[in-house]
């Protein structure tokens, strides 16, 4: 096997270095609700990795592929989103959304739980969507993406775009577009699985996820105010 298979186990490593620093950043301030959803994003990156680690040192399993599609395609970069939703949005407006993305995801999530694979599909023990049977659900996914892509990648470019107008908020303007970067990568990545080339993933999830690290310690490092209501305290994201 190809030492690239290998890379969702740096991935799974990296991301429960980063989960643990959200952790810290949350438990300093348990109302911030952007750095809840932020840390339990990462948390689900980091299962997506660990079924794709698996599916490399196991070998192929039909349970371990749905795991890895609930935790790839459904949540991995929706929960990241609504942690910017919160962040840009009133409580309110933030907790209605969550209500309806938890909704679907669910609904997503057991429908490829209840779908027949065909196994025959399984090439060289790759992961990919186009095994499940019940077709309809993988036209779901996409609907999960592009909302996970306008709050997560959208509002990164947003909130770059509004501390480009002053200088002193160079470190978020820079932290944001790597945030943004990093929050693109994996959807690109996701999109060559289509095609059955899953070893790109393994590459963009590794890389996307050091940039929304990267991203977020430039900014947390940063010492101006936020420029959005729902941060304005000392330890900050975006």
């Amino acid at each position: 096997m190809h030492l690239i298979n290998y890379i969702p186990i740096l991935t799974t490593l990296f991301g429960l270095y980063f989960f643990i620093q959200l952790y810290r950043h949350w438990n300093t301030n348990k109302k911030s609700a952007h750095i809840f959803w932020w840390m339990i994003g990462v948390l689900c990156y980091i299962a997506g990795t660990v079924t794709e680690s698996a599916n490399t040192l196991i070998g192929f399993s039909v349970v371990n592929f749905k795991a890895w599609y609930i935790t790839g395609a459904l949540l991995g970069g929706a929960p990241l989103a609504q942690g910017t939703v919160y962040l840009l949005y009133s409580k309110k407006i933030a907790d209605r959304l969550s209500l309806i993305l938890i909704i679907v995801i669910i609904t997503a999530a057991v429908f490829v739980i209840l779908s027949p694979v065909n196994t025959s599909l399984v090439e060289n023990n790759r992961l990919t969507g186009k095994i499940l049977e019940w077709k309809f659900v993988r036209l779901m996914t996409p609907f999960i993406n592009l909302y996970a892509f306008i709050f997560l990648v959208g509002g990164a470019v947003y909130s770059a775009f509004k501390y480009a107008k002053n200088v002193q908020f160079k470190k978020r303007f820079t932290g944001n577009l790597l945030i943004a970067i990093g929050g693109l990568l994996p959807g690109i990545g996701g999109s060559f699985t289509k095609f059955g080339y899953v070893e790109v993933l393994y590459v963009t999830e590794f890389i996307g996820l050091i940039f929304i690290y990267l991203g977020y310690k430039t900014i947390k490092g940063d010492s101006s105010v936020s420029l959005h209501e729902n941060q304005q305290y000392r330890v900050s994201l975006q």
